[in-house]
């Protein structure tokens, strides 16, 4: 048997939005919830929102939905990570939050909304943790929270199942997501022991599509690779336009620098130098008035053998 990708978008959709019981299980598993709190009912909702980055828009892959306590989930693949994907994934939470109710209705019918972010590239590289939940919290009292926005990130690469043995369906789906690829020919027997996830494997075995899907399937891992190219090269041209710019800034404020230095320093060494002319000058006129050597040297801190060479 052979299997498909579920990263890509026409095996993610078919995973995780053809099959309520699947995500239910899936969210289950991923996000942070408290004991009780677990969804129990799941509706898909429209995908309203396009793509607003001509780089990325065929690299992210969303599915939405409602729990029957009205709590809404978003679930969000993404292949290429940039910074601005964090700003780009609180817009779209706020802006699912808002969107619950009108205008005059009472605030207090507002539930929370999660945002699962799978993301297929590290983006934290100094973090070890692979799993990154924020929320809006007290910033001395971190235990102080404001509910409503709960914003999860996944870095898939970082993900390794011998690390991690207390949760074991989120480790089961996540190796579900970085395991099961085109190369897989045997699948994990405890993937086949929970049904969901048994679940999520038949929907990715390659002789479940049409050769038109398995086209598109095989034109997205192109686009990917070209997306990621422009990417790669923008982000390159950005660094060497920085770097130039921030040597030619950097010679020139190093200009400055050593004129502004060097003028402090010759106006020091002017003065000093001004100051035993006078000395000098001084020292001559005692001489010739007759003083004692030690006298004018103690007066004027020249040397008595210097002192002695003036005429």
């Amino acid at each position: 048997m052979r299997y498909l990708d579920p990263k890509a978008d026409l095996t993610f959709k078919r995973v995780f939005g053809e099959h309520p019981d699947v995500v239910k299980s899936f969210l289950n598993a991923m996000l942070p919830f408290e004991s009780g709190d677990e969804i129990q009912e799941l509706e898909y909702v429209p995908v309203e929102l396009v793509p607003d980055h001509p780089l990325r828009k065929n690299s992210i892959v969303d599915v939405r939905c409602r729990d029957n306590r009205g709590r809404q989930f978003i679930v969000e693949m993404q292949m290429i990570w940039s910074p601005e994907f964090k700003q780009r994934v609180l817009f779209n939470a706020s802006k699912a939050y808002v969107r619950q109710i009108g205008s005059g209705e009472q605030y207090e019918l507002l539930q929370p909304v999660y945002s699962l972010n799978l993301v297929n590239e590290v983006f934290e590289p100094d973090m070890a943790d692979f799993y990154h939940y924020y929320r809006l919290v007290h910033v001395e009292h971190t235990e102080k929270v404001i509910e409503g926005l709960h914003l999860i990130f996944v870095e898939l690469p970082k993900f390794s199942p011998q690390r991690y043995s207390d949760k074991k369906m989120q480790v089961l789906w996540l190796r579900f997501l970085t395991e099961i690829n085109s190369r897989t020919r045997e699948v994990p027997v405890e993937f086949m022991s929970h049904p969901e996830i048994s679940k999520a494997v038949r929907a990715v075995e390659e002789s479940s599509y049409t050769d038109a899907q398995l086209l598109g399937y095989e034109k997205f891992w192109d686009i990917i690779s070209v997306e990621k190219t422009l990417y790669n090269s923008a982000e390159r041209r950005g660094l060497a336009k920085g770097m130039k710019e921030g040597l030619a800034k950097g010679m020139e404020e190093g200009l400055a620098k050593g004129m502004e230095e060097g003028l402090a320093k010759g106006m020091e060494e002017g003065l000093v130098q001004g100051s035993r002319e006078a000395s000098f000058s001084i020292a001559l006129k005692m001489k010739l008035s007759g003083l004692p050597i030690d006298m004018i040297s103690s007066c004027t801190g020249l040397a008595e053998d210097e002192i002695r060479q003036l005429e």
